[in-house]
């Protein structure tokens, strides 16, 4: 899988609210009204990040969950990402 262009990206942002690209990757910060509650969409998080084989970078400290996703072997945000952007964006939404 290719990296995607700055284009590529920006357009493909319009789509989702809440994220960025920074520093070669799709970025978003989550705050929530406590720990339980990050934990467990963490833990939802990862259950589909093992369906997609694809794995963040991520911190949680106390209520506020850092996300930033790119594809490694890539070198770059890929479609990879976008996906589970999404992913993610859909158990929020669900939460």
């Amino acid at each position: 899988m290719e990296a995607l262009t700055i284009n590529e990206i920006t357009d493909k942002l319009k789509d989702l609210s809440g994220w960025e690209f920074q520093d070669n990757a799709l970025t978003t910060t989550l705050e929530f009204q406590d720990f339980r509650e990050a934990f467990t969409l963490m833990t939802r998080i990862a259950f589909e990040c093992e369906a997609q084989n694809h794995h963040p970078n991520w911190t949680n400290v106390y209520n506020q969950l850092e996300i930033r996703l790119n594809t490694h072997d890539a070198g770059g945000v890929t479609e990879k990402d976008f996906k589970l952007a999404a992913t993610i964006e859909a158990l929020i939404h669900t939460s």
